[in-house]
């Protein structure tokens, strides 16, 4: 199954910044856009991201962003990369935002920190326990009650289920729902025969690597903040 990408989760509506805006510009926009770096392109290019930290040391609100030297070079991902890559990222750099780069290399956006765990909700828990399903539907369909009675027809609990509109088309949301069990496939397949569509799923009949449940656990510990 198709898991949940960086390209899925690209925010709109924060700007990069150019190499030619000033340090003023760079000010003004990390407080607009309530953030504490955001990127900086050269043409087409990521070069780095400006932090609240980097302009606290220039007085001068008119130097351009291509005079100043620039951290996070490499904090990026690829546009095909998993979200527990994003996160990865954020955690290793301990930024609110990761750039996110096209097939080409060039910008594409970037994913904040904040949005990537609103696309899985706010879950209760202890790190490790439980899974998590994401379904896309259309609207129309949505009967939060109705998919829970085929969960615990498995038995199996939905924990926390957060929906959000699919940016791709105006019809359809994705709902993201936690559950008490790691075995998946049963649950899945009964939504599928009932006309859900699950585009991902985390923790699942599968044993695990060390290294996929070290990365499940990191992800798990992060939506308990």
């Amino acid at each position: 199954m198709p898991a949940l990408l960086a390209e899925d989760l690209l925010n709109q509506m924060i700007p990069p910044l150019k190499g030619t805006d000033t340090a003023g510009k760079a000010a003004r926009w990390l407080e607009e856009f309530h953030v504490g770096q955001l990127p900086v392109l050269a043409g087409r290019r990521y070069r780095g991201l400006i932090t609240e930290r980097d302009l606290a040391e220039y007085e001068d609100s008119d130097t351009q962003l291509a005079e100043l030297p620039l951290g996070y070079a490499n904090a990026h991902v690829q546009h095909d990369q998993h979200f527990y890559r994003v996160m990865e990222v954020a955690v290793e750099n301990k930024i609110q935002l990761v750039p996110v780069l096209d097939e080409q290399q060039d910008y594409a956006g970037v994913v904040t920190v904040s949005d990537a765990l609103a696309a899985f909700g706010a879950v209760p828990g202890q790190a490790g326990q439980g899974g998590i399903l994401v379904l896309s539907m259309e609207e129309r369909d949505y009967s939060l009650s109705q998919i829970s009675r085929y969960v615990e027809e498995n038995n199996a609990k939905i924990l926390s289920a957060h929906v959000v509109n699919d940016e791709h088309d105006p019809y359809r949301i994705r709902l993201t729902l936690r559950l008490n069990v790691d075995s998946l496939s049963r649950i899945t397949a009964t939504l599928e025969r009932f006309g859900y569509l699950v585009t991902a799923q985390f923790s699942g009949p599968a044993v695990p690597t060390n290294d996929e449940q070290d990365r499940f656990d990191a992800l798990l510990r992060y939506l308990s903040v």
